[in-house]
């Protein structure tokens, strides 16, 4: 699965291939822990992350919502910049 960006300890990672893997989501890896979040809602759908990871991977996530939907639909790897 391919590393799309990495901060904080956190590593956000994304399949390309929609047809196997149904809604638009991402995985979010950070330590031992692991999450799906949905791209459009950006809402956890399965997994565990601390509170804390949690809200990073969605502020993160919200400013690059847009280019997540372009790569899930183009199927386009793109190396995203981390927060600051």
């Amino acid at each position: 699965m391919p590393v799309i960006a990495r901060f904080y300890g956190i590593i956000i990672k994304m399949y390309f291939s929609q047809s196997e893997h149904g809604v638009p989501h991402f995985h979010a890896v950070y330590g031992e822990f692991n999450a799906v979040y949905s791209i459009q809602t950006l809402e956890m759908m399965e997994g565990d992350l601390p509170s804390r990871a949690h809200k990073l991977v969605k502020e993160w996530a919200s400013e690059y919502k847009s280019e997540l939907l372009r790569m899930w639909e183009t199927n386009e790897l793109k190396q995203l910049p981390g927060l600051e």
